[in-house]
């Protein structure tokens, strides 16, 4: 068994893995040193790995740990110049993509608080990406910086051409993101024709159902490349 820890900056994530398979799930808002020695003495946990991006934490567990970070071995190649700076995230979701979709070019959308495009070649070759503000960041920089603006959160109806201040806000955002997101996937094809494309992330519903019939979406992708990474350094 192995035990996932993916800390948030407003949540964390315990996953239970029985080899490739997700057991468990559980969401805190902070780090539980007993809830985590509790799980790995109940399933019998032979490893832990944590993914974090929050400040240096001491741990306290009973098994093997690993630490993410810019030094552990990954089973991808990283071709980025800053290689400390790339988030855990990124790499965790890269790395899953290259197990579910081998000998693939891969695109992974992650859409929540910023939205990140990132590339990974059919050898496994981390290429690097994009980072762009997500949904609920571009309507809140609309209200902030402006005095007459309303502020507006996610709309589940999609207008392509406002009619009102509201409507017209709706579609810039929400529009503009889908607009960016296909022309991204479309210049990327046009040198990568078997292409394939993961959106996941907590606004991945969105792009899920507007672009379904050229992405494959996974809520769970960061836990399943933090599961193959664990897995590496065993």
């Amino acid at each position: 068994m192995r035990l996932i820890i993916d800390i948030g900056n407003t949540l964390v994530k315990y996953a239970l893995f029985n080899n490739d398979k997700l057991l468990q799930l559980s969401k805190k808002n902070e780090v539980d040193h007993n809830y985590i020695n509790q799980i790995i003495s109940k399933n019998s946990v032979n490893s832990v790995i944590v993914s974090s991006v929050r400040k240096k934490i001491d741990w306290n567990v009973n098994t093997k740990l690993v630490v993410l970070n810019h030094t552990t071995k990954l089973p991808i190649t990283i071709n980025y110049e800053t290689p400390k700076t790339l988030g855990n995230d990124r790499i965790a979701n890269v790395v899953a993509a290259s197990v579910l979709y081998p000998n693939k070019n891969i695109l992974v959308i992650d859409a929540g608080t910023c939205i990140t495009f990132d590339l990974i070649d059919l050898n496994k070759v981390f290429l690097g990406g994009r980072i762009s503000p997500g949904i609920e960041m571009r309507y809140k920089s609309l209200y902030e910086f402006t005095d007459n603006l309303p502020k507006i959160t996610f709309h589940s109806e999609n207008y392509f051409i406002g009619k009102s201040t509201k409507e017209s806000i709706i579609s810039g955002v929400q529009q503009g993101v889908l607009s960016e997101i296909k022309l991204i996937i479309s210049d990327l094809k046009k040198e990568n024709e078997d292409l394939i494309v993961i959106v996941t992330g907590g606004d991945a519903f969105f792009f899920d159902k507007a672009l379904k019939n050229s992405i494959f979406a996974d809520q769970n992708l960061v836990l399943k490349g933090l599961n193959e990474i664990l897995k590496y350094n065993e």
